[in-house]
């Protein structure tokens, strides 16, 4: 059994930090579970491309508001507490965060622990 608290993960090399956000990752690769789960702060007023070509992601909106801009379809939603937004397609997106977004995600195949995105707004897949 894992039991692990945010706190915790926050004071240690789980927690994460770039311009425009910061991810305490809580489960990693090396848990051997097969994804990682990440608490996740947008930070207010900012806009943060992705492209996540190597891994799958669902996120999960705790608290804020912002909207998520589909560079596939061209489609924008809301992302308010209980939205659930899925990229089951490597889907090139844009995350605005009006309010700091605090969002719990899911990562398939899981992260090592220290990626930060790429200029594609990806994270390298961590070696098998």
């Amino acid at each position: 059994m894992i039991v692990r608290t945010l706190k915790d993960c926050e004071n240690s090399q789980r927690c994460v930090r770039a311009e425009n956000w910061k991810s305490v990752r809580m489960l990693l690769a090396e848990d051997n579970m097969g994804f990682s789960f990440h608490i996740t702060t947008i930070y207010a007023n900012t806009e943060t491309r992705m492209h996540y070509q190597q891994h799958l992601e669902s996120v999960y909106c705790i608290s804020g508001n912002g909207q998520i801009h589909s560079l596939e379809d061209d489609k924008v939603y809301k992302v308010l507490p209980g939205t659930l937004y899925i990229l089951d397609k490597h889907d090139r997106h844009v995350l605005t965060a009006e309010q700091d977004l605090i969002l719990a995600c899911v990562f398939n195949p899981p992260l090592l622990g220290t990626e930060v995105h790429d200029a594609e707004g990806s994270y390298p897949l961590a070696p098998a």
